[in-house]
């Protein structure tokens, strides 16, 4: 049976990565292009998002990788992950991502003259951040491709052992209100004894921290959706406490970020908060999602099929928009209003009317060639 509620939360989640990257352009964080003044208390409610968007979008595609593999061979499925997965990667690398770099040396004056003459002659000469190939955005594509090969024969094994120790574990803990806390275990060890060592660069190649954590978070998608009767009936009846949980959770890892700047006992002390906060969002998101979004409907075909050409596209239109609107004198609403709004709109043209009608373009965009009929016919990315 289709779980609508989980292509909800995937449309939900990445239309809350445009709005968190139109965030970046004012917040003091790193970003390619900053707005003019710079609005410090923003970073408090991207702070909340942050902790739960990129592991739930890596669980929900553990989860859709087992619907995926149901009716796939191993073979079968390697191959239909590259097309879908490395194709719109190449493409992106290739006249998505360009742009932004190019928007960004100007900003920076260290290019001055036309976009024809950035790309491509300019457009791949050296490594991002010092020369100007990269795959920006693009991160969450060979991260995904990376763990959903890997992880084949692993996935292949438990599909084919329903009763395997694994699984009679997992279906232990997912019939307890709380048993599935302990899956933090592994994320905590992770946050506490990787993170501090190999800071974020997604760069795949030594960005051991993240590989680590997220294909354990994509592999727990698997696990959580092959017991998937219990799995649900637990997040619907008790998503009230994993609510709860979650807002003690963030208080205090806030709490103590505001309080202990740098300690090494309070670093893992803090880790421990963290990936149970995390978790708990997970949980709650999912149960709330399973009480009040598991309905079909036509706005989630369409959005369901636009929501991946959409985020290959946005943060292009994000930083291209937010290059001549940093240095008027708007004030923040404006420039968050317009940024947010051109990003969708300039997006949703590009897919409706270049992506989703052309069937030889579609699967450049990780897109099936011929349009779906009807509800049902996409798997997660």
């Amino acid at each position: 049976m289709r779980r609508h509620d989980l292509d909800w939360l995937r449309v939900i989640v990445f239309g809350l990565l445009i709005f968190y990257h139109v965030g970046m352009f004012f917040v003091p964080w790193g970003f390619h292009i900053k707005n003019d003044i710079i609005y410090p208390d923003l970073r408090w409610p991207m702070l909340f998002v942050n902790q739960w968007r990129l592991p739930i979008l890596f669980v929900i595609s553990g989860m859709g990788t087992y619907y995926a593999l149901s009716k796939r061979s191993g073979g079968h499925f390697a191959k239909e992950r590259i097309q879908r997965l490395l194709l719109p990667l190449m493409v992106g690398i290739l006249l998505v991502v360009p742009p932004q770099v190019y928007f960004e040396r100007l900003d920076k004056g260290q290019f001055t003259e036309g976009y024809f003459e950035f790309w491509p002659s300019q457009a791949f000469i050296g490594v991002y951040p010092e020369g100007n190939f990269s795959w920006h955005h693009l991160w969450f594509l060979p991260y995904l491709l990376l763990f959903s090969l890997v992880l084949i024969p692993a996935f292949l094994y438990l599909r084919n052992h329903p009763q395997s120790w694994l699984l009679k574990k997992m279906t232990v803990l997912a019939s307890r209100p709380f048993g599935l806390f302990w899956l933090i275990i592994p994320l905590y060890l992770w946050e506490s004894l990787l993170e501090p060592f190999f800071p974020s660069t997604h760069a795949l190649w030594g960005d051991w921290f993240n590989v680590v954590n997220y294909i354990t978070l994509f592999f727990f998608g698997f696990l959580l959706i092959s017991v998937k009767d219990i799995f649900w009936k637990t997040v619907l009846q008790n998503r009230r406490k994993y609510l709860y949980c979650g807002l003690v959770g963030f208080t205090l890892l806030i709490g103590l970020r505001q309080v202990y700047a740098d300690s090494t006992l309070i670093h893992f002390i803090e880790a421990f908060f963290k990936v149970f906060n995390l978790w708990a969002w997970i949980l709650a998101l999912f149960g709330y999602a399973a009480a009040y979004l598991n309905r079909p409907s036509t706005a989630l075909t369409y959005a369901n099929e636009s929501v991946y050409p959409f985020y290959i596209l946005h943060q292009t239109f994000t930083i291209a928009i937010g290059f001549y609107l940093m240095h008027l004198d708007w004030g923040f609403w404006p420039k968050f209003l317009v940024m947010s709004a051109g990003t969708f709109g300039f997006s949703w043209l590009v897919y409706e009317f270049g992506i989703r009608r052309w069937k030889w373009i579609r699967p450049l965009f990780g897109l099936k060639q011929s349009k779906p009929e009807g509800v049902g016919k996409r798997i997660y990315a």
